[in-house]
């Protein structure tokens, strides 16, 4: 004759083997959603620190003393500008890329050598694959793009001298 106690021992094994599979399944959600909100905000940082070097580069070039207006020559002369007298930052460091975590941005240079802006050189594909408009002065909409390596941060010189209300 068979005892009720080893029925009752293989349900509770049943039942804790199915909690378990319940449980990790409710983690993997947990953890996807975590990962996915985790680069959106590397991405937001992306965008902002592009937004810092872009009015950096701008402000630079404003600065130029004389009529002719230069770029820098690379990275580093956003930090202290060596043209001026009295010390001169635009930015507090060479920011590293959000998305890659080091200082390996791809420069964006202009014919003659200057920087003209950068861009990650991370190949993964972003969450906001849409354009984006940055907030800066002028505004600046990055294209649709497939990677965040398409998102070019530049500044161009014409984008300073157009008024408010003038066509693009």
């Amino acid at each position: 004759m068979r005892s009720g106690k080893s029925v009752q021992q293989g349900f509770t094994y049943i039942a804790v083997l199915a909690a378990l599979a319940l449980l990790a399944l409710a983690s993997s959600g947990v953890m996807r959603y975590v990962s996915q909100q985790a680069q959106r905000e590397r991405e937001q940082d992306l965008l902002q620190t592009g937004r810092y070097f872009v009015q950096a580069i701008g402000d630079f070039y404003a600065a130029s003393p004389g009529s002719v207006k230069k770029l820098p020559q690379k990275l580093e002369d956003l930090l202290d500008d060596k043209r001026q007298v009295g010390i001169r930052r635009y930015l507090r460091e060479v920011y590293r890329d959000p998305t890659t975590g080091k200082p390996d941005w791809d420069l964006i240079r202009d014919a003659d050598g200057g920087i003209r802006g950068v861009r990650s050189s991370n190949a993964q594909a972003p969450i906001r694959t849409g354009p984006v408009v940055l907030d800066t002065l002028p505004a600046i909409t990055l294209q649709a793009a497939a990677h965040y390596s398409d998102w070019v941060f530049a500044f161009y010189p014409a984008q300073a001298t157009q008024s408010p209300g003038a066509p693009k």
